[in-house]
Order: structure tokens, then sequence, then C-alpha cells
């Protein structure tokens, strides 16, 4: 189990964009974070344009960010393309706070980050609180989904809580609302899902929302987990080619977008007003990760 992980970091390393040319600095990096996570509870390390990550040990999502500069490459990087001072972004399963960080903390837009796992949401206003965002962020400690009710969510799964039905021990009751009752007075420019199949659930309380030409694009992630819920990725493409919402690549350092036919299996960027975002990325401040321009 652990040389399968370490062999995942390796491969993840040395085929990332940014670090597949400079791999030993990446693994300093990555030996770095081992030894002072094993000294200490917390650490504290700089990330992009001036903002921090603090990182406790078995947040694989931010130790990505860490060793690879965006753990996400061409979402984290469209993310910091597409938003503008003043953007309104929802940050919809936001954990830790990477994304939320990277459109505050860098791009200086309005954050709604919704977590409804409670040690999550303790890490992400602890990164809120480190990088002074208390002005731009607001932190909901609810779940989305078709209806207001309550629900339960998983704990201690770091990235892939998710909501559970029944009474499972590991697992803790949490509020859910609709995207349309938390976005009825503004819409948001740019919404990211990532909630571990959840999301036709979270898109269907989100009918309003989605109509709203306001909202230009959306990065989801269909990876086929919507099946433990009964949910079909395909009709909820479908849903959303309906809706103008088209599937597309982001390169980041040419800043093209691609248009594909369907999702992929991890996060997808579904774009509606093409020429508006073709603008937004193309114009973007040059922002520096790590040793790299983008």
């Amino acid at each position: 189990m652990v040389f399968s992980a370490v062999a995942n970091t390796g491969r993840f390393i040395a085929s990332h964009p940014l670090t597949r040319d400079r791999k030993l600095e990446a693994f300093g990096r990555l030996l770095r974070w081992q030894v002072e996570g094993f000294l200490r509870d917390a650490v504290i390390f700089p990330w992009i344009a001036g903002t921090r990550l603090l990182v406790k040990r078995g947040m694989s999502g931010a130790t990505g960010n860490i060793y690879c500069g965006l753990h996400e490459f061409a979402e984290m990087a469209f993310v910091l393309h597409l938003l503008r001072t003043g953007d309104l972004f929802a940050d919809v399963g936001a954990n830790i706070g990477s994304y939320t960080v990277l459109a505050a903390g860098v791009r200086r837009a309005r954050v709604v980050a919704v977590e409804p796992g409670s040690a999550a949401r303790a890490a992400l206003l602890d990164n809120v609180a480190l990088n002074g965002l208390d002005d731009l962020v607001r932190v909901e400690a609810v779940a989305l989904g078709a209806s207001r009710d309550k629900i339960r969510f998983t704990r201690g799964g770091d990235t892939i809580n998710h909501v559970v039905s029944g009474q499972d021990r590991a697992s803790e009751e949490v509020q859910q609302i609709t995207g349309d009752a938390l976005f009825r007075d503004e819409c948001p420019v740019l919404m990211k899902l990532d909630v571990e199949g959840y999301e036709a659930a979270v898109l269907a309380g989100a009918a309003a929302t989605l109509t709203n030409p306001e909202l230009k694009a959306l990065i989801i992630e269909l990876n086929g987990s919507g099946c433990r819920y009964g949910f079909d990725d395909v009709r909820t493409h479908r849903n959303l080619l309906d809706l103008d919402f088209v599937p597309h690549d982001y390169l980041p350092r040419p800043r093209e977008l691609r248009g594909r036919r369907a999702p992929s299996g991890q996060s997808t960027i579904y774009v509606r007003d093409l020429e508006w975002v073709r603008r937004r990325v193309e114009t973007a401040e040059i922002v520096r990760v790590l040793h790299q321009e983008l």
C-alpha cells in the first residue's frame, strides 16, 4: 500500500506539466514535506503570488500543490485565467480551500465556499484566515442538493468524503440546501463542483442558477461515482448540453479551449459563452507558478 502510494506520487510528479522538466526540485519539495509533516502536525507552505497553504498529514489534494504548484493543472489554471477582481466564484466541495485561495488570494475574486465536512471546513477556515481573505470569502457549512433536508456526510476520508444514507457511524449530520437558495441574490461567474458523485443532485437544486446567463462556466467531476446515488453521468452530460454548456479541454500555456464530445474521467470544464470566456482567458494577467509563467 505504501509502495503503491509512493509510486503514484512519483508518476504524478514525473508527468505533471509544471514539474516533468524539473523533477529534482519537485522531489525536494516532497522530501521537505515528508520531514516537516513528520515533525509537526501542520506546516505552512508558500504558494502562488504571496498566498500560503496550511497543510496537515493526510491532505492528499493539498500536497499535490506543494509538489507541483497546481495539483489539477488545467482546471486550476482555468480559474486563474478566467476570474477577475470582484467576480463571484462558487467553490462547491471546497475541502481545505485550494481553489478558494487561488480565486480570492491570487485573483481577488469573491468566493462562496461550500464545505459540509467539519474537519475539511476547519482547514478551509484556517487557510482563509492565514491568507487574510475573510472579506472576500463566505464559508457555508452546508451541502448542496436537490432539496432542503438533513443528510449524512462521511468523516475521515480527506478529499473523498461524501453523502451517505442511513446512520453510518463514520458520518455526521449536515444541513442540505439548494443551489438556487444559496445563489438567489447573485449568480456566480464560475462554479466548481467536486462532490464525489453527488453532482447531479446539486445541479437538480440549481435549475434557476444554471439558466442564468451570468454563469459562464462549470468545472465538474463526472467520473462514474454518481452511480452510488443512482445518477447517470451520461444523462447529466446531456442535461448540461441542453443548457448550452459544452465540454472543453483547457491548455493553460497557449490559453486555448478545445471542444470535445464527452466529459473525461476526471474534472471537465463546461463552457456556455465561449467567446466571452475566450476573451477572458486570453487577456488574463500572467501569474508565476513555481518557475513558469502562465
